[in-house]
């Protein structure tokens, strides 16, 4: 039986250069174009291999990573994070979750590195030096527009984690992209429980139609600025605030904050 692999990235033309390069070395190949399509794959089968970009849009390589360390407990793949900005990273590769981290550069270079990758990986297993191991395709060199995005995101994320209240961001379809540590502390449950679960399905069964109501008005009602309920979850009661996510002037998706009621 063949070996299945999965390759994540939201570029189609790296999909597809992944894609050939394991077929020739008799994968299985499962694409997938964004972290949300990642990790329903991985809900879906295992894998033997997973590739993940680590920039992606509503849910990042770095999520996904850590979903797929959690899910496959067992039996877990070879799991290898390649990004265009790993050179400007450098300091976070053993933090990133990773067996291997491999920089993007010229695709005949990556070409030489991947496949004696994989060969390796095949040959020998995993090597026993410990996650984050990086494989750098041709020598690169840290661009500083790119280390100061990174620092951007790196400070975006610490302020969106340190706010008081929780916060869910929830998208279009009702899934969960991302939820703050303090919201993770009011559900009791760790991110890889949340990320790509229907909203419905963080809460217990009874007060999901209101909440299902409260995120249909706000929706329809595009002057109604928020809406406000209470739901139990576990020992605690929680204030619930919905309001619309919005990309520029469009909706797309909600954002939910929480609190105790009684902290």
């Amino acid at each position: 039986m063949a070996k299945k692999a999965l390759v994540v990235d939201n570029d189609f033309f790296f999909v597809e250069f992944l894609t050939e390069l394991l077929e020739n070395k008799g994968y299985e190949v499962i694409k997938a174009y964004d972290g949300k399509e990642g990790i329903s794959k991985l809900e879906e089968a295992a894998f033997d291999i997973l590739f993940s970009d680590l920039i992606m849009p509503k849910i990042d390589g770095l999520q996904l990573i850590k979903f797929a360390r959690r899910k496959s407990s067992k039996n877990q793949p070879v799991i290898i994070a390649i990004s265009d900005a790993l050179i400007e990273q450098m300091d976070d590769v053993e933090t990133i979750g990773a067996d291997y981290c491999i920089a993007k550069g010229p695709l005949e270079g990556m070409t030489t590195a991947l496949n004696d990758l994989l060969n390796n990986i095949q040959d020998h297993g995993l090597t026993q030096s410990g996650r984050g191991q990086f494989v750098e395709p041709g020598k690169l060199y840290p661009r500083q527009a790119t280390a100061e995005l990174i620092e951007e995101l790196k400070f975006q994320k610490a302020g969106f984690d340190s706010v008081g209240i929780g916060i869910l961001v929830v998208d279009r379809d009702a899934r969960v992209m991302s939820a703050n540590a303090m919201a993770l502390e009011l559900l009791n449950k760790p991110l890889e429980d949340v990320l790509n679960l229907r909203i419905t399905a963080v809460f217990p069964q009874k007060g999901r139609g209101r909440l299902v109501e409260a995120l249909r008005e706000v929706a329809k009602n595009l002057n109604l600025k928020r809406r406000r309920l209470h739901l139990k979850c576990g020992s605690r009661e929680l204030k619930l605030v919905a309001t619309i996510l919005r990309i520029g002037n469009d909706p797309d998706g909600w954002v939910l904050t929480m609190e105790d009621v009684n902290p």
